[in-house]
Order: structure tokens, then C-alpha cells, then sequence
């Protein structure tokens, strides 16, 4: 089965960067520009993954975060947070939810390919 990796960005910059570094792998990589988005996704399906923004419009990261590690069916999807220097403040509380790992913006595609990689076994996408 093809893991569903869902990152969750108001930047339609972040999600592309995240789409293209999946490209290569056989995935479906998946973007919400909220919390409250991402909850519409995952109520078609739940993702194997989740990279999820600190500050957004609507419902932030820690909101679904914590809405995530609430509810038992949810708790398991691991995140990996995306937070900016801004964000240095809920650093610990991020921890203290039990996040799979950090990637600080502005990050690289090799960093994030990386901390995705800890997660989520990719495999090369099949020529055709």
C-alpha cells in the first residue's frame, strides 16, 4: 500500500517543495492549507504522515496537534512539525505532544526528505 503523506501548510510554497521532493517516490503526497482542512482530508482517508505547520489562518498546528493526540483513532499518525524561528515559543509544547520530529524553516529538501524518511519507508517510484 502507498503511503499518504499529508502536509499541511498555509505557504503553497511548503506544500509544492513538499509534493516535488515526493515526486520521485512511490507515495501520494497529498496539502491542506489549514487544520481545519486537513481534517476534511483525513476524514476520506488518514494519512501515513503528516508535516504540519506552526502558524496558520483558521486552526494553527498546535490546535490540530492537539485535537490529533486527543482522539485515539488519530493519535498514532506521526507529525513531523515545520515551525519557523517565530515559532520558538511552542517548541516545548510541540515536544511534549510527542511529534515524530522537527524541520525549522527555511529548510532544505534533503532535510526534509530526511526527517520524512525516519517515518515513512519510501520506495523508488516504479519507471514507466
Amino acid at each position: 500500500m502507498r503511503p499518504r503523506i499529508l502536509t499541511v501548510d498555509d505557504a503553497k510554497t511548503v506544500r509544492t517543495i513538499a509534493t516535488n521532493i515526493l515526486a520521485p517516490f512511490e507515495c501520494d503526497a497529498d496539502g491542506a492549507t489549514n487544520g481545519y482542512n486537513a481534517l476534511f482530508s483525513m476524514e476520506r482517508t488518514l494519512p501515513n504522515l503528516i508535516l504540519l505547520d506552526v502558524s496558520m489562518p483558521i486552526m494553527g498546528g498546535l490546535e490540530l496537534l492537539e485535537m490529533l493526540k486527543s482522539k485515539p483513532e488519530l493519535r498514532a499518525i506521526p507529525v513531523i512539525m515545520l515551525p519557523s524561528p517565530a515559532d520558538h515559543a511552542v517548541l516545548p509544547k510541540l515536544t511534549a505532544l510527542g511529534v515524530a520530529g522537527m524541520v525549522m524553516k527555511p529548510f532544505d529538501a534533503a532535510t526534509l526528505l530526511k526527517a520524512i524518511r525516519t517515518v515513512v519507508d519510501l520506495k523508488p517510484a516504479k519507471s514507466k
